[in-house]
């Protein structure tokens, strides 16, 4: 079913586009073949990778099917919205109206100019994205205490060593007090993204790496991710909290497991644990990948809690569906009760679907304040 609905696009710009272009028939199958091709990135990556979620295809392949699959979706909607304007015309004068083939041309460059940028700004390093928190009762030794917030890096082919370099060059670059990793490190198995995760080991921070699992770590060997990423000098928070001092001043870092172990049979996000034993009446920061549970981390007093997993909606519009899978949480700032939460955007994102419209990658930097 999966593999079935992105197909529809593709029928739809074959039956809809293609098909009624001055070409010959040799021309037109072998594009149809080409984008059917395309519109099953995801089958082509199960069936030679083993996973629709790691695509083990050279870097240029990857970027290649997405650059496809981007403008096989764009064109398709483009035909649907030419046939509605084109049914209205035929209401009001009765008759179908013909449509020149320079249209269709003209609606083929733009879908496949827009998905090439669209690809492009989903696989770039990500900019520096500054954004203030303010905190009640924040101890007055936090003010302006900076943490980096990187998640869904989703390193894999599309997302190498390279790329992950300079992440770290410039997170490192920022000096920041602290720095936070909410969830999906990778796509691929321990073996294939050793190597590509290797830099992460190098990220900096005055008062450390404090880092949680996604969801896609459970897809490539739970355990084993967890004591790599422990084994690179990251502390991860597993229904656990760390307390971090400034003079005689607290806040309390926690950090959950993901939802996605209910199917896995591992241990479950259980906030009350993570909290087991915090000091009573400092401020609580939660790192939780996924944002949804949003409000039962605010009925339990967490002042800021940082997610990610949405990517942000990626494309402007497909947020609108995103935000319903996440109780509303997409992108940006909340106020959730007492508490705020900010689902961040994605230093990257999977590479089944890495395009961005409206929606950037980024690097952020928090900054807290105290409320006034």
């Amino acid at each position: 079913m999966f593999h079935l609905v992105f197909g529809l696009p593709w029928l739809v710009v074959v039956l809809r586009f293609l098909m009624p272009l001055p070409w010959v028939w040799s021309i037109k199958i072998a594009v149809a073949v080409i984008l059917l091709i395309a519109s099953q990135y995801h089958l082509v990556s199960r069936i030679s990778s083993g996973s629709v979620f790691s695509p083990e295809f050279p870097r240029a392949l990857v970027i290649a099917f997405n650059v496809l699959f981007g403008a096989i979706v764009m064109l398709a909607v483009f035909q649907i919205a030419l046939d509605i304007v084109s049914l209205g015309v035929a209401l009001v004068n009765r008759s179908f109206p013909s449509v020149l083939p320079e249209v269709r041309y003209a609606m083929g460059i733009v879908a496949l100019g827009l998905a090439s940028f669209a690809v492009s700004q989903a696989i770039r390093v990500p900019p520096l994205k500054n954004v203030e928190i303010a905190i009640p009762n924040l101890p007055s030794a936090f003010e302006g205490y900076r943490i980096l917030q990187l998640t869904d890096l989703h390193i894999s082919r599309l997302f190498p060593k390279s790329w992950a370099e300079e992440v770290v060059k410039r997170s490192n670059a920022l000096q920041p007090d602290m720095t936070l990793v909410t969830g999906d490190f990778i796509d691929g198995s321990l073996e294939a993204r050793r190597a590509d995760i290797a830099p992460i080991a190098a990220l900096q921070a005055r008062d450390g790496v404090l880092a949680i699992p996604g969801n896609h770590e459970y897809y490539f060997g739970y355990d084993g991710w967890m004591k790599h990423d422990a084994g690179m000098g990251i502390r991860m928070l597993l229904n656990q909290h760390a307390v971090i001092e400034r003079g005689g001043d607290k806040i309390v870092v926690a950090g959950l497991t993901d939802l996605a172990a209910f199917g896995a049979n591992l241990p479950r996000p259980d906030l009350d644990k993570a909290l087991n034993g915090a000091p009573a009446g400092v401020p609580i920061i939660l790192m939780e990948h996924q944002p949804r549970l949003a409000k039962r981390s605010a009925a339990k007093g967490v002042a800021l809690q940082l997610s990610g997993h949405t990517h942000g909606g990626m494309v402007r519009g497909l947020d609108l569906l995103v935000a319903r899978a996440n109780d509303g949480y997409v992108s940006g700032v909340y106020q959730v009760g007492d508490m705020q939460l900010y689902v961040n955007n994605g230093t990257a994102l999977w590479p089944g679907f890495a395009l961005r419209l409206g929606r950037p990658s980024e690097l952020t930097l928090i900054t807290l304040r105290r409320a006034r």
